[in-house]
Protein backbone atom coordinates (compact mmCIF):
# COMPACT_ATOMS: atom_id res chain seq x y z
CA UNK A 1 0.00 0.00 0.00
CA UNK A 2 1.01 3.64 -0.37
CA UNK A 3 2.42 4.64 2.99
CA UNK A 4 2.15 8.24 4.12
CA UNK A 5 4.27 9.98 6.73
CA UNK A 6 1.99 10.48 9.73
CA UNK A 7 -0.93 8.81 11.52
CA UNK A 8 -3.07 10.64 14.07
CA UNK A 9 -3.26 8.53 17.23
CA UNK A 10 -5.02 9.57 20.45
CA UNK A 11 -4.51 13.25 19.73
CA UNK A 12 -0.87 13.12 18.56
CA UNK A 13 0.87 12.71 15.23
CA UNK A 14 2.84 9.47 15.12
CA UNK A 15 5.21 8.34 12.37
CA UNK A 16 3.57 5.71 10.15
CA UNK A 17 6.02 2.97 11.17
CA UNK A 18 5.59 3.75 14.88
CA UNK A 19 1.77 3.58 14.92
CA UNK A 20 1.66 0.10 16.46
CA UNK A 21 -0.36 -1.73 19.10
CA UNK A 22 0.20 -4.68 21.43
CA UNK A 23 -0.52 -8.23 20.22
CA UNK A 24 -2.83 -8.69 23.24
CA UNK A 25 -5.00 -5.72 22.34
CA UNK A 26 -8.63 -6.63 23.00
CA UNK A 27 -9.91 -5.78 19.52
CA UNK A 28 -7.34 -8.07 17.87
CA UNK A 29 -8.85 -11.03 19.71
CA UNK A 30 -12.55 -10.19 19.84
CA UNK A 31 -13.24 -7.89 16.89
CA UNK A 32 -14.94 -4.99 18.67
CA UNK A 33 -13.79 -1.86 16.88
CA UNK A 34 -15.58 0.64 14.67
CA UNK A 35 -14.27 2.43 11.62
CA UNK A 36 -15.09 4.60 8.65
CA UNK A 37 -13.93 4.79 5.08
CA UNK A 38 -13.69 8.42 3.93
CA UNK A 39 -12.25 9.98 0.78
CA UNK A 40 -10.64 13.33 0.06
CA UNK A 41 -10.68 14.34 -3.60
CA UNK A 42 -8.54 16.80 -5.54
CA UNK A 43 -10.38 20.01 -6.43
CA UNK A 44 -9.40 23.41 -7.79
CA UNK A 45 -9.05 24.53 -4.17
CA UNK A 46 -6.92 21.56 -3.12
CA UNK A 47 -8.01 18.38 -1.35
CA UNK A 48 -11.56 18.30 0.00
CA UNK A 49 -13.08 15.64 2.25
CA UNK A 50 -16.36 14.23 0.94
CA UNK A 51 -19.20 14.05 3.51
CA UNK A 52 -16.86 14.50 6.52
CA UNK A 53 -19.70 15.35 8.91
CA UNK A 54 -21.86 12.37 7.95
CA UNK A 55 -18.98 9.90 8.21
CA UNK A 56 -17.90 11.25 11.59
CA UNK A 57 -21.43 11.09 12.98
CA UNK A 58 -21.78 7.49 11.78
CA UNK A 59 -18.45 6.60 13.39
CA UNK A 60 -19.64 7.86 16.77
CA UNK A 61 -23.05 6.22 16.31
CA UNK A 62 -21.29 2.91 15.63
CA UNK A 63 -19.19 3.30 18.78
CA UNK A 64 -22.32 3.91 20.85
CA UNK A 65 -24.07 0.87 19.36
CA UNK A 66 -21.22 -1.50 20.34
CA UNK A 67 -20.73 0.15 23.76
CA UNK A 68 -17.36 1.78 23.16
CA UNK A 69 -16.97 5.11 24.94
CA UNK A 70 -14.83 7.16 22.55
CA UNK A 71 -12.65 9.70 24.41
CA UNK A 72 -12.92 12.16 21.49
CA UNK A 73 -15.99 14.09 20.46
CA UNK A 74 -17.44 14.97 17.08
CA UNK A 75 -15.57 18.26 16.60
CA UNK A 76 -12.26 16.70 17.67
CA UNK A 77 -12.65 13.81 15.23
CA UNK A 78 -13.54 16.11 12.34
CA UNK A 79 -10.50 18.23 13.12
CA UNK A 80 -8.28 15.13 13.39
CA UNK A 81 -9.18 14.10 9.81
CA UNK A 82 -8.42 17.60 8.51
CA UNK A 83 -5.18 17.82 10.50
CA UNK A 84 -3.81 14.47 9.30
CA UNK A 85 -4.37 15.43 5.67
CA UNK A 86 -2.57 18.72 6.22
CA UNK A 87 0.29 17.03 8.10
CA UNK A 88 0.95 14.56 5.30
CA UNK A 89 1.09 17.32 2.68
CA UNK A 90 -0.28 15.27 -0.22
CA UNK A 91 0.20 16.59 -3.73
CA UNK A 92 -3.52 17.15 -4.19
CA UNK A 93 -3.44 15.37 -7.56
CA UNK A 94 -4.71 11.97 -6.35
CA UNK A 95 -7.62 11.03 -4.13
CA UNK A 96 -6.75 10.13 -0.55
CA UNK A 97 -8.49 7.49 1.55
CA UNK A 98 -8.95 8.12 5.27
CA UNK A 99 -9.46 5.40 7.86
CA UNK A 100 -10.70 6.59 11.27
CA UNK A 101 -10.76 3.70 13.75
CA UNK A 102 -11.86 3.44 17.39
CA UNK A 103 -10.54 0.26 18.98
CA UNK A 104 -9.88 -1.49 22.29
CA UNK A 105 -6.24 -1.77 23.34
CA UNK A 106 -4.08 -3.71 25.74
CA UNK A 107 -5.05 -4.00 29.40
CA UNK A 108 -7.69 -6.69 29.84
CA UNK A 109 -8.55 -10.03 28.29
CA UNK A 110 -11.74 -12.06 28.12
CA UNK A 111 -15.10 -11.40 26.49
CA UNK A 112 -15.91 -8.51 28.84
CA UNK A 113 -14.67 -5.45 26.97
CA UNK A 114 -15.58 -2.51 29.20
CA UNK A 115 -12.31 -2.41 31.13
CA UNK A 116 -10.12 -2.31 28.00
CA UNK A 117 -8.58 1.08 27.15
CA UNK A 118 -10.05 2.85 24.13
CA UNK A 119 -7.77 4.19 21.39
CA UNK A 120 -8.55 6.27 18.32
CA UNK A 121 -6.54 6.63 15.13
CA UNK A 122 -6.92 8.33 11.76
CA UNK A 123 -4.70 7.06 8.96
CA UNK A 124 -4.69 8.26 5.35
CA UNK A 125 -2.95 7.35 2.13
CA UNK A 126 -3.30 7.85 -1.61
CA UNK A 127 -5.53 5.08 -2.95
CA UNK A 128 -7.29 4.68 -6.25
CA UNK A 129 -10.46 2.72 -6.90
CA UNK A 130 -10.82 -0.30 -4.59
CA UNK A 131 -11.85 -2.65 -7.42
CA UNK A 132 -9.25 -1.29 -9.83
CA UNK A 133 -9.29 1.77 -12.05
CA UNK A 134 -10.40 -0.28 -15.07
CA UNK A 135 -13.53 -1.37 -13.23
CA UNK A 136 -14.95 2.16 -13.51
CA UNK A 137 -15.10 1.99 -17.29
CA UNK A 138 -15.11 -1.74 -18.04
CA UNK A 139 -17.28 -3.00 -15.19
CA UNK A 140 -17.04 -6.24 -13.23
CA UNK A 141 -18.41 -9.78 -13.01
CA UNK A 142 -20.28 -10.67 -9.83
CA UNK A 143 -21.34 -13.89 -8.10
CA UNK A 144 -24.26 -14.32 -5.73
CA UNK A 145 -22.67 -15.49 -2.51
CA UNK A 146 -23.55 -18.67 -0.66
CA UNK A 147 -23.25 -16.55 2.50
CA UNK A 148 -26.13 -14.42 3.75
CA UNK A 149 -25.69 -10.84 4.87
CA UNK A 150 -25.43 -10.60 8.67
CA UNK A 151 -28.93 -10.81 10.13
CA UNK A 152 -30.29 -7.95 12.24
CA UNK A 153 -31.39 -10.69 14.65
CA UNK A 154 -27.82 -11.82 15.32
CA UNK A 155 -25.57 -8.81 14.75
CA UNK A 156 -25.61 -5.03 15.10
CA UNK A 157 -26.03 -4.33 11.41
CA UNK A 158 -26.21 -0.53 11.66
CA UNK A 159 -22.74 -0.34 13.26
CA UNK A 160 -19.71 -0.26 10.97
CA UNK A 161 -17.92 -2.68 13.28
CA UNK A 162 -14.91 -4.78 12.34
CA UNK A 163 -16.47 -8.06 13.49
CA UNK A 164 -19.27 -7.75 10.92
CA UNK A 165 -16.78 -7.80 8.06
CA UNK A 166 -15.71 -11.43 8.52
CA UNK A 167 -18.93 -12.20 6.67
CA UNK A 168 -17.84 -9.88 3.84
CA UNK A 169 -14.33 -11.31 3.75
CA UNK A 170 -15.53 -14.88 3.33
CA UNK A 171 -18.08 -13.91 0.70
CA UNK A 172 -15.50 -11.96 -1.32
CA UNK A 173 -12.96 -14.79 -0.97
CA UNK A 174 -15.49 -17.28 -2.33
CA UNK A 175 -16.23 -15.01 -5.31
CA UNK A 176 -12.52 -14.47 -5.98
CA UNK A 177 -11.74 -18.20 -5.93
CA UNK A 178 -14.61 -18.75 -8.38
CA UNK A 179 -13.15 -16.19 -10.82
CA UNK A 180 -15.36 -13.19 -10.07
CA UNK A 181 -14.30 -9.71 -8.97
CA UNK A 182 -17.03 -9.21 -6.38
CA UNK A 183 -19.99 -10.88 -4.71
CA UNK A 184 -23.63 -10.03 -4.07
CA UNK A 185 -25.05 -11.01 -0.69
CA UNK A 186 -28.71 -11.73 -0.07
CA UNK A 187 -30.38 -11.17 3.28
CA UNK A 188 -31.93 -13.88 5.44
CA UNK A 189 -35.19 -13.57 3.45
CA UNK A 190 -33.46 -14.05 0.11
CA UNK A 191 -33.70 -10.40 -0.91
CA UNK A 192 -30.73 -8.53 -2.40
CA UNK A 193 -28.74 -6.83 0.39
CA UNK A 194 -25.36 -5.48 -0.78
CA UNK A 195 -21.87 -6.35 -2.00
CA UNK A 196 -19.02 -7.25 0.33
CA UNK A 197 -18.29 -3.56 0.82
CA UNK A 198 -20.71 -1.75 -1.47
CA UNK A 199 -24.40 -0.96 -1.95
CA UNK A 200 -26.21 -1.99 -5.11
CA UNK A 201 -28.50 -0.23 -7.58
CA UNK A 202 -30.38 -1.58 -10.56
CA UNK A 203 -32.01 0.31 -13.43
CA UNK A 204 -35.32 -0.87 -14.91
CA UNK A 205 -37.33 1.18 -17.41
CA UNK A 206 -35.30 4.31 -16.53
CA UNK A 207 -36.10 3.96 -12.82
CA UNK A 208 -33.27 3.66 -10.31
CA UNK A 209 -33.98 0.98 -7.69
CA UNK A 210 -31.96 0.24 -4.54
CA UNK A 211 -32.65 -1.86 -1.42
CA UNK A 212 -34.00 -0.24 1.75
CA UNK A 213 -31.86 0.14 4.87
CA UNK A 214 -33.70 -2.37 7.03
CA UNK A 215 -30.97 -5.03 6.73
CA UNK A 216 -27.98 -3.11 5.39
CA UNK A 217 -25.56 -0.49 6.60
CA UNK A 218 -26.97 2.97 5.88
CA UNK A 219 -24.52 3.89 3.15
CA UNK A 220 -23.44 7.51 2.83
CA UNK A 221 -22.44 7.00 -0.81
CA UNK A 222 -25.78 5.34 -1.58
CA UNK A 223 -27.57 8.27 0.07
CA UNK A 224 -25.47 10.72 -1.99
CA UNK A 225 -26.23 8.93 -5.27
CA UNK A 226 -29.95 8.96 -4.45
CA UNK A 227 -29.78 12.72 -3.82
CA UNK A 228 -27.81 13.24 -7.03
CA UNK A 229 -30.23 11.18 -9.13
CA UNK A 230 -33.29 12.97 -7.78
CA UNK A 231 -31.86 16.43 -8.40
CA UNK A 232 -31.19 15.31 -11.99
CA UNK A 233 -34.84 14.31 -12.38
CA UNK A 234 -34.28 10.53 -12.24
CA UNK A 235 -36.97 8.51 -10.49
CA UNK A 236 -35.56 6.64 -7.49
CA UNK A 237 -37.30 3.85 -5.60
CA UNK A 238 -36.05 2.14 -2.43
CA UNK A 239 -37.62 -1.31 -2.14
CA UNK A 240 -36.74 -4.96 -1.82
CA UNK A 241 -35.12 -6.52 -4.89
CA UNK A 242 -35.03 -10.20 -5.83
CA UNK A 243 -31.99 -11.78 -7.40
CA UNK A 244 -33.82 -12.54 -10.64
CA UNK A 245 -34.72 -8.85 -10.95
CA UNK A 246 -31.00 -8.12 -11.14
CA UNK A 247 -30.61 -10.72 -13.90
CA UNK A 248 -33.24 -8.95 -16.00
CA UNK A 249 -32.27 -5.36 -15.11
CA UNK A 250 -31.35 -2.88 -17.81
CA UNK A 251 -28.29 -1.83 -15.77
CA UNK A 252 -26.76 -2.54 -12.37
CA UNK A 253 -23.92 -1.00 -10.40
CA UNK A 254 -22.21 -0.95 -7.01
CA UNK A 255 -21.49 2.22 -5.00
CA UNK A 256 -19.27 2.83 -1.99
CA UNK A 257 -16.55 5.11 -0.66
CA UNK A 258 -13.79 2.78 -1.78
CA UNK A 259 -15.48 1.45 -4.94
CA UNK A 260 -17.11 4.77 -5.98
CA UNK A 261 -19.51 3.80 -8.83
CA UNK A 262 -18.69 0.51 -10.59
CA UNK A 263 -20.86 -1.03 -13.36
CA UNK A 264 -21.93 -4.67 -12.94
CA UNK A 265 -21.60 -6.44 -16.28
CA UNK A 266 -22.69 -9.91 -15.21
CA UNK A 267 -24.32 -11.61 -12.26
CA UNK A 268 -24.02 -15.41 -12.08
CA UNK A 269 -23.08 -15.58 -15.79
CA UNK A 270 -26.13 -13.54 -16.85
CA UNK A 271 -25.19 -10.48 -18.87
CA UNK A 272 -26.90 -7.36 -17.54
CA UNK A 273 -28.05 -4.93 -20.22
CA UNK A 274 -26.56 -4.04 -23.58
CA UNK A 275 -25.28 -0.62 -22.52
CA UNK A 276 -25.04 1.44 -19.35
CA UNK A 277 -26.08 5.03 -20.16
CA UNK A 278 -27.53 5.87 -16.74
CA UNK A 279 -24.62 4.28 -14.85
CA UNK A 280 -22.06 6.28 -16.81
CA UNK A 281 -24.15 9.46 -16.50
CA UNK A 282 -24.24 9.06 -12.70
CA UNK A 283 -20.51 8.27 -12.66
CA UNK A 284 -19.76 11.51 -14.47
CA UNK A 285 -22.05 13.55 -12.19
CA UNK A 286 -20.70 11.83 -9.06
CA UNK A 287 -17.09 12.68 -9.85
CA UNK A 288 -18.11 16.22 -10.67
CA UNK A 289 -19.77 16.40 -7.25
CA UNK A 290 -16.85 15.02 -5.22
CA UNK A 291 -14.32 17.17 -7.09
CA UNK A 292 -16.13 20.40 -6.28
CA UNK A 293 -17.35 21.07 -9.81
CA UNK A 294 -21.07 20.91 -8.94
CA UNK A 295 -22.09 23.86 -6.78
CA UNK A 296 -25.38 22.18 -5.88
CA UNK A 297 -23.44 19.89 -3.56
CA UNK A 298 -20.87 22.31 -2.15
CA UNK A 299 -22.04 21.50 1.40
CA UNK A 300 -20.80 17.93 0.93
CA UNK A 301 -17.16 19.08 0.80
CA UNK A 302 -14.76 20.17 3.54
CA UNK A 303 -11.68 21.87 2.13
CA UNK A 304 -8.46 21.32 4.09
CA UNK A 305 -6.43 24.34 3.06
CA UNK A 306 -6.06 26.85 5.88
Amino acid sequence: MNESQWIWKDGDLVAWKDATTHVLSHTLHYGNSVFEGVRAYPTKRGLAIFRLEAHTKRLLDSAKIVAIDCPFGYEELCKAQIDILRANAFSGKESVYLRPLIYLGYGSMGIAHWNAPVHTIVACWEWGNYLGEESLSKGIKVKTSSFRRNSANSSLSKAKVAANYLNSQMARYEAHKCGFQECLLLDENGMVAEGSGECVFIVKDKTLITPPWDNTLKSITQESVIALARIEGIEVVQRHITRDEVYSADEAFFVGTAAEIVPINELDFRKIGESKPLTHFLQEKFFSMVRGEDERFCDYLTYIKE
